[in-house]
């Protein structure tokens, strides 16, 4: 496994004292043409140069996977997902994991679906808020939906049918580490 340590220096909370976080970018399919300006993106956000190791995605001819493990303050997920969504031919997820002061967080990305979000736990399960499960249970009541559509809305189950096919970590896939010093 080859391991890359970067130390970016960022203050994205204007001097304040964030929590630092870890998570992890997967590029599940690009085409070659936007490696850079995803990588320039990330690294923007990120506050560090950012050079993936792209390995061919056997799920989609023609275009390449990455991942990226990071560390960095509270909030970084939301603006690398804010940073890539809309891109045509990119499909990607962001994890944050949760820290004493925050919920963790998911974003997955499909062109065809768009910006899927969740709260996560410790475990990295998803943490449905009460109030979305009322609404659900009440739009199911109407008539309007199934409470089993509604729920697979709330857990983001069509981005991870259309995910799983490019969900692919090899044996031998590198891993690059992020860690910033906020």
């Amino acid at each position: 496994m080859k391991e890359t340590i970067v130390t970016a220096y960022l203050d994205v909370h204007n001097g304040s004292s964030a929590s630092t976080t870890h998570g992890v970018l997967f590029v599940h399919s690009a085409p070659s043409a936007l490696g850079p300006h995803i990588e320039w993106a990330v690294g923007g956000v990120l506050g560090a140069a950012v050079s993936l190791d792209w390995m061919q995605q056997p799920a989609q001819a023609g275009t390449y996977r990455a991942e990226l493990s990071w560390s960095g303050p509270v909030g970084s997920a939301a603006a690398v997902a804010s940073a890539l969504k809309g891109w045509d031919h990119l499909r990607f997820e962001i994890t944050e994991d949760p820290t004493s002061s925050s919920e963790g967080s998911r974003y997955s990305y499909t062109p065809e679906l768009g910006v899927f979000h969740a709260v996560t736990g410790l475990y990295g399960d998803i943490m449905i808020p009460e109030d979305r499960l009322k609404a659900a249970v009440v739009k199911a009541a109407l008539g309007d939906t199934t409470i089993l559509n509604e729920i697979d809305l709330l857990v983001g189950k069509p981005w991870d049918d259309e995910l799983e096919s490019f969900r692919y970590a090899g044996d031998g896939a590198p891993v690059r580490w992020l860690h910033q010093v906020v």
